[in-house]
């Protein structure tokens, strides 16, 4: 790997005293903040709330140690004096969004890293940068180690979050290298769990809000492309020893196995316990064929690997989907019709 420290640098530290967490209020973003809170870290959650209502914070507004701002990391902010770790993971994440915000996602990824760079710069706190397996592209080494530069196409539809995350490394390495700031870099493969909105985008999500609705699953293709997924608690903890680590990577954070996407559609319809069927739909433009991360760096430097089994990580975002999902008129039940 290319980190030149050695794996004894890596026990964990005390806990950080306050944590900024930019995109806090997102999927990811969210439960850092609370198992931050656990740890005893006060936490400063800043969200734009582009792809998000903030829901996904209301639990911990109540703690006297969390505290949210509304602001998009893309334009200028100042922090507290005592934040002495900063995790960028402000950016839209899906497909759906970033199509949707590509000059948004563009800037996130370039200005906002840059300005979460300055705060770390300013208070000497640590900086994690949220990058992902997007940087591999449509990967023509497999799995993909860290070393491998990827094979990113920029001017395709996905270029602009591809790109913004490529970027965001080469900004985070140059302020490391030009001047001493204390970053490290996570390449964080698919991850799933509760508080994923429906309308995600992402297969998972999509998949078991059809399966709960009785919709067909609609899976891309012929579902013959692989994805790693990783629960979410598995990814946070993973991230979170990263940090507590001392080591700059970049560090792959991901599950060390690939499932077709009609496989995992099956999964869903086991989980959900019906058979809503598939049906199968254009796949998208440089839609990666395969994706697995090798996880050989993290392991060897910090001793993480997920220890959530996929059924098991499943059956729980399953739950939480039902517990959520909207209240729909029950069978036999009369309708207006106006």
């Amino acid at each position: 790997m290319p980190a030149a420290d050695s794996p004894a640098s890596a026990r964990p530290g005390p806990a950080h005293r306050h944590a900024l967490v930019t995109g806090g209020a997102g999927f990811l973003g969210s439960h850092l903040c609370e198992q931050l809170l656990v740890a005893g870290t006060r936490v400063t959650c800043m969200d734009d709330l582009c792809t998000s209502d903030g829901g996904n914070v209301d639990h911990l507004r109540d703690d006297p140690r969390f505290s949210f701002v509304h602001h998009d990391v893309s334009e200028p902010f100042t922090t507290a004096d005592d934040v002495d770790l900063v995790l960028h993971f402000a950016s839209p994440a899906s497909p759906a969004d970033y199509l949707r915000l590509p000059v948004e996602t563009l800037r996130v990824g370039s200005v906002g890293t840059w300005h979460a760079l300055e705060a770390a710069r300013r208070t000497g706190a640590r900086m994690v940068l949220a990058s992902t397996s997007e940087t591999y592209g449509d990967p023509q080494v497999h799995p993909q180690p860290e070393s491998y530069w990827g094979h990113v196409n920029p001017v395709g539809p996905r270029g602009v979050y591809d790109e913004a995350k490529r970027f965001g490394e080469a900004i985070t390495t140059a302020y490391r290298t030009a001047h001493g700031v204390d970053t490290a870099i996570v390449r964080i493969f698919n991850t799933y769990g509760p508080r994923m909105r429906r309308e995600d985008g992402r297969a998972i999500p999509t998949f078991v809000a059809q399966a709960l609705s009785g919709q067909p699953m609609t899976v891309a293709g012929d579902g013959s492309q692989t994805r790693s997924v990783c629960y979410v608690d598995d990814t946070v903890r993973g991230v979170l020893a990263v940090a507590a680590s001392g080591l700059p990577g970049p560090f792959n954070v991901g599950y060390p196995e690939e499932r077709s996407v009609l496989a995992i559609a099956q999964a869903v319809g086991e989980a959900v316990g019906t058979d809503p069927g598939v049906e199968f739909v254009g796949r998208p433009v440089d839609d990666p064929t395969v994706r697995c991360p090798d996880i050989s760096a993290i392991r060897s430097a910090v001793g993480w690997e997920p220890q959530v089994p996929f059924a098991d990580g499943l059956a729980r975002t399953v739950d939480w989907f039902r517990a959520t999902a909207p209240r729909l008129p029950e069978r036999g039940a009369a309708r207006l019709v106006g």
